[in-house]
């Protein structure tokens, strides 16, 4: 029987990694050892950003939140413990729209976490 080498598999493989890398500044795009270690890099920063993502939109949820609370004669952490023990149930981002679109709805909310403490 003859001998099988790998080279379609081979070039499958640098082909798609190729692929990846389309589109980066000179050799990464062209060359295969030089898009190898740039995917490998994009893939980390991707990796990162998606949890970065997360925290970035928590912080912005939770300034708009302070925000509307200081409008309203509270701070954010009095407001959040309000809330709970008012048995508010909204997570940070449905506030955060509650205050941003609906004023009197976010002054109605505060006024009962304020009356729960």
């Amino acid at each position: 029987m003859a001998r099988i080498k790998g080279a379609l598999a081979t070039r499958k493989r640098r082909n798609k990694t190729l692929k990846l890398a389309k589109g980066y500044f000179g050799a990464k795009s062209k060359h295969f050892k030089m898009a190898k270690q740039a995917v490998m890099k994009s893939g980390q920063y991707a990796y990162i950003g998606r949890k970065q993502k997360k925290r970035t939109f928590r912080q912005l949820w939770i300034t708009r939140i302070s925000a509307a609370a200081k409008l309203n004669g509270m701070n954010y952490s009095t407001f959040m413990n309000g809330c709970k023990k008012a048995g508010v149930t909204l997570n940070r981002k449905m506030l955060s729209e509650i205050a941003i679109h609906d004023a009197e709805g976010f002054a109605a909310i505060a006024a009962k976490a304020k009356a729960a403490l």
